[in-house]
């Protein structure tokens, strides 16, 4: 276990021939030897020999003492030395079985630990690209191509189609009108009509269903390869769509609130998309109905909404893009290019936010102008942007946006990580891991100025928990300092108070004695109290 502090050589003054007045100083290594190790004792005597050795005497008991305050000094400052002394004082009257049991039950904590983080980490599962794509084929939202196969028919959507496979592609290209019936003529022997559902399905989710053991078999593979040609992952083939956006067909605009009431008449409802006039086309993005009614069910029910009306048989009769009017106080125009790109990709990439013209009206802008700052941190463009997946009712952006604060953060950023989401619009599951943070990193919260942020609620919080990284000692000592910041700021506060109670009240009484000895009365009350 180590030695301890009494058998250190320099520890107690040694006695010579049994004299204690002896002026002699030792250094050696004598309790090795009767500890067995073989090493033969070797002292060596700092006493003066002659009448000019003072000097030199003086001059290495002071070195002495230098490095047994060094020694000391390290050992008090070492944390870790600290807790290996203290163990070795718990467990040093020990049996082995008491021991054992000691380990165990460390075993056993951390293995609750273990459990606890997992269970902060659990959170609902978020709705996948291809998980959307298959409801899309199952539900059929916003078809604009009907394919006839043996007298069936598969309402389908040719950007999809076209993106994924060649053969499609090549097919559609030649009949580009809206909700045109194309008839399919496949080569490949022993395609039915539920093994084509079966393919179609594949070209929307990249995968095979589990029962469709016919599409598995390998020469039927290779003949539908040669006909078809080889898909690329879902993934590439969908951001080869986002960024060439064939077949487009809706155009996404971005207005304030009072222009969108003067251009429907003040019909437009508040915060909700809707169809207008011509915008500019330096400040529209393309996309495909397809995939925004998918991914988002505000989109869905917004374009639903236009079907059921008629106007979709309008545009698709002039052969013109849905345009969808957006209210930039709700779904600023610096985050559509972000949001569009989770939607076809399922990433989220704060790097396509648009920083060089700023939404007007916007929470976190607002919030930055009160604060001083120009521009969002990537954490506060996070939180922004995860208010407006919940409004779009978009899990995957919304997770990615939760994904991108826990990443950021750290001892700056913790406390106000921590306000905004123990807040009711704020993310429970961001709460948590900031919460596991602070426990965590408790003891560098400690010793910075962070702990002098932290609100009461929580402080408390971290000290509660059954996991905080920190001795009972330290956490009393720095409560009590965290206490004593509290006090001189509410004090502080107060002083200003009065401050600017005491201007007008001896401005008024300026003129009687009285009145001023009781301006100065109600005054002392008002800061003494509460």
């Amino acid at each position: 276990m180590g030695l301890s502090a009494s058998s250190y050589p320099h520890s107690c003054p040694p006695r010579v021939a049994g004299s204690s007045q002896a002026q002699q100083t030792f250094i050696g290594t004598s309790s090795y030897t009767q500890q067995g190790y073989g090493c033969e004792a070797k002292l060596y005597s700092l006493e003066q020999h002659g009448p000019d050795k003072p000097p030199d005497k003086k001059k290495r008991s002071s070195g002495l003492a230098t490095l047994k305050r060094r020694l000391i000094r390290r050992r008090k400052s070492g944390r870790a030395a600290d807790h290996a002394r203290h163990m070795r004082e718990l467990l040093s009257g020990w049996d082995v079985r008491d021991a054992n049991a000691l380990v165990e039950e460390y075993e056993g904590t951390m293995a609750l630990k273990e459990l606890s983080l997992q269970a902060g980490l659990a959170r609902p599962e978020a709705r996948t690209l291809a998980r959307d794509l298959a409801a899309l084929y199952e539900h059929k939202y916003c078809t604009d191509v009907d394919l006839i196969f043996q007298d069936a028919c598969f309402p389908a959507h040719r950007a999809i189609l076209a993106a994924r496979c060649p053969f499609f592609k090549t097919l559609l290209s030649s009949q580009p009108e809206f909700g045109a019936q194309v008839l399919l003529d496949v080569r490949t022997a022993g395609i039915d009509v539920p093994m084509f559902s079966a393919l179609l399905r594949f070209l929307y989710t990249g995968e095979l269903a589990p029962g469709e053991a016919r599409l598995q078999n390998i020469d039927m593979l290779l003949q539908l390869t040669e006909e078809f040609g080889t898909p690329n992952p879902l993934d590439a083939d969908m951001r080869g769509l986002l960024d060439y956006m064939c077949y487009y067909d809706s155009l996404l605009s971005f207005t304030s609130d009072g222009q969108l009431v003067e251009a429907f008449g003040g019909e437009a409802g508040p915060g909700v998309c809707a169809v207008a006039s011509p915008g500019r086309p330096e400040e529209e993005l393309r996309a495909h109905k397809a995939v925004l009614s998918a991914r988002s069910p505000f989109f869905r029910n917004l374009l639903q909404r236009r079907i059921r009306t008629g106007e979709e048989m309008t545009e698709r009769a002039l052969q013109a893009p849905t345009r969808i009017v957006l209210d930039e106080s709700i779904i600023p125009r610096k985050y559509a290019r972000v949001i569009l790109r989770c939607m076809y990709t399922d990433a989220v990439d704060l790097s396509y936010v648009l920083r060089s013209s700023p939404s007007a009206g916007s929470l976190g802008e607002v919030q930055a102008l009160v604060a001083g700052k120009v521009d969002l941190s990537r954490a506060e463009e996070a939180m922004e942007l995860y208010h407006i997946a919940l409004f779009l009712e978009f899990s995957m952006l919304a997770q990615g946006c939760e994904d991108l604060v826990v990443d950021s953060l750290s001892l700056d950023s913790v406390v106000p990580i921590l306000k905004w989401s123990s807040q009711p619009y704020g993310s429970k599951w961001v709460y948590r891991q900031a919460v596991h943070f602070l426990c965590e990193e408790f003891s560098q919260v400690m010793t910075s100025d962070v702990l002098y942020e932290l609100s009461k609620e929580h402080l408390l919080t971290a000290i509660q928990s059954d996991y905080l990284q920190a001795s009972e000692q330290d956490i009393l000592k720095y409560v009590v300092k965290w206490g004593e910041h509290q006090l001189i700021k509410r004090m502080a506060d107060r002083g200003s108070h009065a401050a600017r109670l005491r201007r007008p009240c001896l401005r008024s009484s300026a003129g009687s004695a009285g009145i001023q000895r009781s301006c100065f009365h109600s005054l002392s009350r008002k800061i003494l109290l509460p």
